[in-house]
């Protein structure tokens, strides 16, 4: 993520964020298992976010070390009480309050609606509680289903966000979104 520049954008990944079928909430080493099995371990899944695959409890041990203090959430189905992905920041851009999002589902809970349900309720989270005012994230072209998740929680395609403008270049091969607090609010 990106350095801070003077927006107070604190960690609140301690808070749970309920849903009807979800209970967003902190990593823990308890999720280890459960991520192994459900998608972090599965390429087809890493690989549709950028996200390299791992397949050692140890090494993502460390990975969730790594997390600790990031606005990263673990979904987690309630019906089974299992990890089966995540919501995040990827980049935060605090100078224009604008953060880009990513999420994962494992494979066997795709096309039931949970990234969306967690999605939407990530994004009135944030804009609910902290300063950012714009959430970005983009899809591969390849990938409509991560399209129509983005859609789902109320994001509107566009042509750029911040991480390919910074590099000053076109999004090639992605399709870009973007909601602001205000049409969220309405």
């Amino acid at each position: 993520m990106k350095e801070s520049t003077g927006m107070a954008i604190v960690n609140t990944n301690t808070e749970i964020i309920e849903t009807e079928r979800l209970r967003l909430r902190k990593f823990t080493d308890s999720d280890i298992p459960d991520m192994l099995q459900n998608w972090i371990a599965d390429p087809a899944v890493q690989s549709r976010y950028g996200e390299p695959t791992y397949t050692d409890a140890l090494a993502v041990k460390d990975l969730l070390a790594n997390w600790a203090g990031q606005y990263r959430w673990a979904i987690v189905w309630k019906k089974t009480n299992e990890n089966v992905g995540q919501v995040s920041f990827c980049r935060l851009y605090e100078a224009d309050r604008t953060a880009e999002v990513e999420y994962c589902i494992g494979r066997a809970f795709w096309n039931r609606g949970i990234v969306s349900e967690a999605l939407t309720a990530f994004i009135s989270y944030i804009f609910a509680h902290t300063p950012v005012q714009t959430l970005e994230a983009f899809h591969q072209i390849q990938n409509p289903a991560s399209g129509r998740v983005l859609q789902k929680a109320g994001m509107m395609a566009v042509e750029n966000i911040l991480r390919f403008a910074e590099q000053d270049k076109p999004p090639e091969g992605a399709i870009c979104y973007v909601i602001t607090k205000g049409q969220f609010d309405h």
